[in-house]
């Protein structure tokens, strides 16, 4: 675990780096989720994680620093190893349960085949959403507050910067999500019940991310349990909605 010590001549950098940072963060929030969302993304988040690598180096961050040393890398594997089991133990007892079940339908999945929901979870999720939000929020937007502000603040703003993340994104996901929607209810007062909680959530959420990167000294770690969420969510809700369809039309008992 590094020692996040903000020694006086540290805690006097400039905050204008940061500043450039979270601007570029919102450009990237914009052009993402309104601009061109399915345009060359994978190559549009690949660039901007590395932009962002290198403002964290001018900046004066160390690899170490941003998470990315060498030195941690194999307790990062570890760690975001068993993040991954863990979650997908999970998934699979909940898919078990009639209660929980529904939480899993998302149905943009629905339309997707195999090989579809295959590359959204083996290619786009890792290479785009992971290594992007990982490497904005855990490595260089962590590292470069941690050394201005100290391990605290560098915990809270970057919690509270990963939650107005998740703004536009989850604006019309209650009209996706059965679970969801049935929580915070229909039209203009459920959308923004809906994006409340999906920034509250988000926020809350980064504290175990953060932890995780704390604890093995490396971002793979947290890129694990984030691939975990994300990847093997998708997955799950895949073969459910295939379940429930072949259900409803006869082909397999419903459950």
């Amino acid at each position: 675990m590094i020692n996040w010590v903000v020694p006086e001549q540290v805690s006097g950098l400039a905050v204008w780096p940061l500043v450039v940072v979270l601007l570029m963060l919102v450009a990237i929030n914009i052009v993402n989720n309104r601009v061109a969302p399915q345009t060359h993304y994978l190559l549009w988040a690949f660039g901007c994680s590395v932009v962002l690598i290198a403002i964290g180096l001018l900046d004066g961050c160390s690899w170490t620093d941003m998470g990315l040393g060498r030195m941690y890398l194999l307790s990062g594997v570890l760690w975001g190893g068993l993040c991954i089991f863990l979650i997908a133990l999970v998934y699979f007892i909940g898919s078990l349960i009639r209660r929980t079940r529904k939480a899993f339908h998302d149905e943009r999945m629905s339309g997707l085949s195999a090989s579809g929901v295959l590359f959204q979870a083996l290619v786009e999720v890792p290479l785009g959403t992971v290594l992007l939000e990982e490497i904005a929020f855990r490595s260089v937007l962590f590292a470069m507050l941690a050394r201005r502000f100290g391990l605290t603040w560098a915990i809270v703003l970057s919690c509270i910067a990963f939650g107005l993340w998740h703004i536009l994104p989850s604006i019309g996901t209650h009209e996706n999500n059965p679970a969801l929607g049935s929580v915070v209810g229909e039209g203009r007062r459920g959308n923004v019940l809906a994006v409340i909680l999906s920034v509250v959530s988000t926020g809350v959420s980064a504290i175990v991310f953060i932890a995780l990167r704390l604890v093995s000294g490396s971002v793979l770690a947290p890129m694990g349990l984030h691939w975990g969420t994300n990847g093997l969510g998708y997955a799950f809700s895949w073969v459910l909605i295939r379940l429930r369809d072949r259900g409803n039309t006869g082909q397999l008992p419903s459950g």
